[in-house]
């Protein structure tokens, strides 16, 4: 791997730039989401940003508990989404194989002495949609008893190809951190780069997003699963590109096919957060299709193509019990959205 760029970087921080538009320009009523904004402020203590783009315009924007337009948020798990399309970007480039390419010939110069043989039966798409069969827990919020395990481990992507796996359950989605955390060493092993110096090269940069941090792994891959820091504004323009067909200010930055396959759902997921694309929850919500980037305490890039909007949540992430703003979307936003953009 290149370590020209450090994986870990916060440069000073600014207010990134988002083209920005009044809610009224395209006929929202701003006293629906004023009420929304007042309900956070009642009942949510841990939200840290609201915010609603319609046509890559900015209507809405509102900070909490201290933090700012220019503030970083953790977006735990929401972090497995962009290494999903920095995969895409990296399979369009040539320099990471197609997804059906075997995982054992991946890495096959980092495969354990010890491993279950029907690891040579696994691709990159078993990882990306989780579906690999590695033995692992998860609970019903989505909750990882083996990921303390993992993270203390020195040598995570040993640990990760290490794991039993129960052929039955290969082709079963299973959330899974350390199938995403797999893909991000994917990307180091083809291009030379960790995640984040690939990031800041190919999806940051022509994005315009500078103020951002991406935290290792023991060896020095950009964790896959998590770690990954933006300002609430980069996260809805990030979101925008990928509801866009991956085109930003008429540049192509994630490719088109990589986003269709990426944002539909690839298999059944789990009833309370959707069915799964390439580390993407997809689904309905008030009989509007969704796709999210889901972190945990409320880490929330919400993609509404049929309403061309992006809503984006975030929230204090160091909690063990938190309240979804799901309830916000179904109740207040969603219809009246689509009673101005659907008629």
């Amino acid at each position: 791997m290149s370590h020209q760029q450090s994986i870990l970087q916060s440069p000073t921080a600014s207010s990134p730039y988002i083209q920005r538009a009044r809610p009224l320009d395209y006929g929202i009523d701003a006293s629906i989401l004023d009420r929304v904004d007042q309900i956070i402020r009642k009942q949510y203590p841990k939200m840290r940003s609201f915010l609603l783009v319609h046509d890559g315009q900015l209507l809405y924007e509102r900070y909490y508990g201290g933090h700012t337009v220019q503030s970083l948020n953790d977006l735990r798990s929401a972090t497995k989404s962009f290494t999903s399309m920095l995969l895409g970007i990296a399979v369009s480039r040539g320099e990471v194989p197609s997804v059906d390419a075997s995982v054992y010939d991946v890495f096959r110069q980092l495969i354990p002495a010890q491993t279950h043989p029907a690891l040579k039966k696994l691709s990159l798409r078993h990882l990306l949609t989780m579906t690999s069969g590695f033995a692992w827990q998860t609970g019903k919020k989505l909750g990882e008893p083996l990921i303390h395990r993992f993270h203390r481990n020195r040598q995570w992507v040993r640990y990760a190809l290490s794991l039993p796996i129960v052929q039955q359950d290969i082709g079963t989605f299973q959330y899974r951190s350390t199938d995403s955390h797999l893909l991000s060493a994917a990307i180091s092993k083809g291009t030379g780069m960790d995640a984040y110096a690939y990031a800041r090269l190919h999806l940051f940069e022509p994005l315009g997003i500078q103020h951002t941090a991406w935290s290792p792994s023991p060896e020095g891959h950009s964790m896959g699963h998590v770690g990954l820091h933006l300002t609430s504004r980069d996260m809805a323009k990030f979101g925008h590109c990928c509801m866009n067909d991956g085109n930003w200010q008429n540049s192509n930055i994630i490719p088109t096919e990589w986003l269709k396959e990426a944002l539909q759902p690839q298999v059944k997921g789990y009833p309370a957060f959707g069915d799964y694309g390439y580390q993407w929850w997809t689904g309905k919500i008030n009989e509007t299709t969704y796709a999210l980037a889901h972190g945990h305490g409320g880490q929330q890039i919400y993609l509404f193509p049929q309403l061309n909007s992006v809503i984006v949540f975030t929230a204090d992430s160091k909690v063990s019990r938190w309240k979804s703003p799901r309830v916000l979307l179904e109740r207040h936003i969603l219809n009246h959205l689509k009673s101005v953009f659907q008629g």
